[in-house]
C-alpha cells in the first residue's frame, strides 16, 4: 500500500478527474430515487451539505496553517511537522476535507452502485497515500512524530484539541481564497457537471436545453472567476503582509 500511495501522490491530479469521469461514463445517474422527486430533492441537498461541510473543513484547516501538500517534484516531502492548527485535531484534515468532497459529488450522482464503488475506491486511494506519508514522516521526525501520532487520529476529528492547537493563531481568509480557490472552483464545476450529466441522461429529447444553458452559463462564471482570482494572485493581492 505505501508503494501504491507513493504512485498515487505522484499522479493524483491526473488519475482522481480521470476515475471520476470513467466511474460517471460507466453508471449513468437514476433518473429518482426509488421513482420519488422529493427524496431525490432531498438527496441532493445532503449531497450538497456534504460538500461544503468538505469546503469548509479546507478552509479551516488553510486559514489557521497552511501547508504544501504537492510534496518535492511530486514526491512525498515535508521540511516541518505540522501540528498546529487543524493539525493538532486531525493528522489529515485536508483530505477529510477532500474525501467529504467526493462523497457529495458521488451521491449527487445518485447511482448506488457508484456511491459504494466510489467512496470505497478514493477511500482506498487515500489510505494508500496516507501511509506512504507516514513512512516519510516517520523516517525524518521519528519519535517526534511517533508523540504526535499518539495524541492526534488519523481520521477522526477531535475537536477538544482545536482550542489549544489554534492558540495564539488568526484566521487568515486571504490565505485562504489564495491557496483554496481552486479546490472551491474544481467543486463547483463538478456539481454544475454531474447536474448536467444527469439532465441529459433524464431528458435526452431535448426539452431540458433551457435548464443545461443556465447551468452551462453557471460553469462559464465559475472559470472566469477562476481565471480571475488566478491573476491577482499572481499579482500578489493574496500575499501574506509581512511585518516590518
Amino acid at each position: 500500500m505505501i508503494a501504491i500511495g507513493n504512485f498515487l501522490f505522484r499522479f493524483r491530479n491526473q488519475l482522481f478527474p480521470a476515475i471520476i469521469v470513467v466511474l460517471f461514463l460507466l453508471m449513468p445517474p437514476p433518473a429518482l430515487v426509488l421513482d420519488n422527486p422529493l427524496l431525490t430533492l432531498a438527496k441532493d441537498a445532503v449531497a450538497i451539505l456534504v460538500i461544503l461541510a468538505g469546503l469548509a473543513l479546507r478552509a479551516t484547516v488553510v486559514g489557521y496553517k497552511y501547508i504544501q501538500r504537492g510534496g518535492l517534484k511530486r514526491r512525498v516531502y515535508a521540511k516541518d511537522l505540522a501540528t498546529k492548527g487543524m493539525f493538532g485535531v486531525c493528522r489529515n484534515p485536508l483530505y477529510v476535507g477532500n474525501m467529504l468532497l467526493y462523497c457529495g459529488v458521488f451521491l449527487l450522482h445518485g447511482n448506488p452502485l457508484l456511491i459504494v464503488i466510489g467512496i470505497g475506491l478514493f477511500a482506498f486511494m487515500y489510505q494508500c497515500i496516507v501511509y506512504a506519508e507516514e513512512a516519510f514522516l516517520l523516517r525524518t521526525f521519528g519519535e517526534a512524530y511517533q508523540v504526535y501520532c499518539r495524541d492526534v487520529p488519523r481520521w477522526a476529528l477531535r475537536l477538544s484539541n482545536f482550542s489549544q492547537s489554534t492558540e495564539g493563531m488568526a484566521f487568515n481568509i486571504r490565505r485562504v481564497v489564495g491557496k483554496d480557490y481552486s479546490t472551491v472552483s474544481a467543486a463547483m464545476i463538478a456539481v454544475l457537471a454531474t447536474e448536467m450529466y444527469k439532465l441529459a441522461t433524464y431528458e435526452p429529447s431535448g426539452r431540458n436545453v433551457g435548464v443545461l444553458a443556465v447551468l452551462g452559463g453557471a460553469m462559464a462564471l465559475v472559470g472566469i472567476a477562476t481565471a480571475v482570482i488566478s491573476y491577482k494572485k499572481r499579482r500578489g493581492a493574496f500575499r501574506d503582509p509581512v511585518a516590518s
